[in-house]
């Protein structure tokens, strides 16, 4: 059977061809450190665990609104109060199965063929893909190690055409870490509203910032950027409940009520009793958002000096999310690999440390290494890096 077009132009995941090498490798009985994954290490806090189970034993089993429940969007609501002065209205608000089903049914509700999305790079796997899937077509402005991976405002100038509908800005970033100040922020944001163009504020990484840095988001900044955002957020990071699936949106009336039409067709309702773990994770919280944010910065200063004393391999420290975005090109060389893909394949096969290729984030010189798993692990994971680079340079 002949598949759709639309499926044929995806390009397959890096980061889950990596996590299944692994996989195999540990099903064949070898000691696989696995630096890849996307998600804490932490079991969900107990008290959001204890709402859910709660919402059940209560006979909360059934249906709800397709864009939430309403208190579900009561905690959100406060949520953007408490944190970013932000005020939204419910009609303001979707709640969807995971960030990334938020960003999806955003696309479908704005991309008509022929409309551009502006994407930073590095970025996350799935923005161009989604971006694709709505008929739209993703441009890419590069985010130069240099400048910490951040773009700049002339640089979004200068890729803005007639086509041009939406800006993705994800801060903190998935790979690199890299956070946008509030200045970089504004003259971003200038630009998008000189030129009409929707800001897409992903901030899925928001509570994960470290070394006294503090996240702001656009839709602070003045009301007629909060008015040209799209604020996509949730839980899966902040509270360690990636399985859990809740995402959420909030912005103009009008694209959120297009979007929670479309979602009424897809999902019908995103998971009951994950909503009621949400809310409680939004008004229950009992410091085990911070606890987990201590932890990842301990890793993060733990691990990056002993990184860049590896031979070939430098890093630029990031602010925020809970990975490291090193460029190990000089390593490659310096191990005789024509590329950095190859090197990663053969660190996995000797060595037996997972790391995904940057080539899937549109940076083909580094490797992203999460360090959300035990220090231990981590420790272990730069012994057996460095032990490859230099026997690889003898040789």
């Amino acid at each position: 059977m002949k598949l759709a077009k639309r499926v044929s132009t995806l390009t397959p995941s890096s980061t889950l061809a990596i996590t299944a090498k692994a996989k195999e490798l540990r099903e064949q009985g070898h000691d696989v450190i696995g630096l890849g994954a996307g998600e804490p290490d932490f079991n969900t806090p107990a008290y959001i665990i204890q709402a859910a189970i709660r919402s059940m034993e209560e006979g909360h089993t059934k249906y709800t609104p397709s864009g939430g429940l309403p208190k579900l969007k009561e905690a959100i609501i406060g949520k953007f109060q408490r944190d970013q002065q932000l005020s939204y209205s419910a009609a303001e608000i979707i709640v969807g199965s995971g960030a990334k089903h938020i960003l999806y049914t955003l696309f479908q509700a704005i991309l008509d063929e022929g409309d551009e999305v502006i994407i930073p790079s590095p970025y996350w796997v799935s923005y161009p893909e989604q971006v694709k899937l709505a008929n739209g077509t993703p441009l890419f402005i590069e985010g130069k190690e240099e400048n910490g991976f951040k773009v700049t405002a002339d640089q979004l100038e200068k890729a803005i055409t007639p086509q041009t509908k939406a800006f993705i800005l994800n801060s903190p970033s998935n790979p690199t870490g890299a956070m946008y100040a509030e200045e970089e922020l504004r003259q971003l944001g200038d630009v998008c509203l000189k030129h009409d163009v929707l800001i897409i504020s992903d901030e899925i990484y928001e509570k994960l910032v470290y070394d006294g840095a503090t996240h702001t988001s656009v839709a602070q900044l003045s009301p007629e950027l909060k008015e040209q955002t799209i604020v996509v957020n949730g839980v899966s990071k902040s509270h360690s409940m990636t399985g859990w699936r809740i995402g959420y949106a909030a912005g103009n009336a009008t694209i959120i009520k297009a979007m929670t039409n479309l979602a009424s067709h897809s999902t019908s309702n995103p998971t009951t009793n994950a909503q009621y773990g949400t809310i409680a994770a939004y008004t229950e919280d009992d410091g085990s958002v911070e606890t987990m944010r201590q932890a990842f910065e301990q890793r993060l200063n733990g691990i990056y000096e002993r990184l860049i004393t590896i031979p070939g391999i430098t890093c630029v420290k990031p602010q925020g999310a809970f990975y490291l975005f090193p460029n190990v090109r000089e390593a490659a060389e310096l191990n005789g690999f024509a590329d950095v893909d190859s090197w990663v394949e053969a660190l996995l096969e000797e060595e037996k440390v997972a790391l995904v290729p940057g080539s899937g984030f549109g940076a083909p010189n580094n490797v992203r290494l999460s360090y959300a798993t035990s220090f231990e692990a981590l420790e272990e994971a730069l012994t057996r890096i460095e032990r490859f680079v230099k026997a690889k340079a003898r040789a």
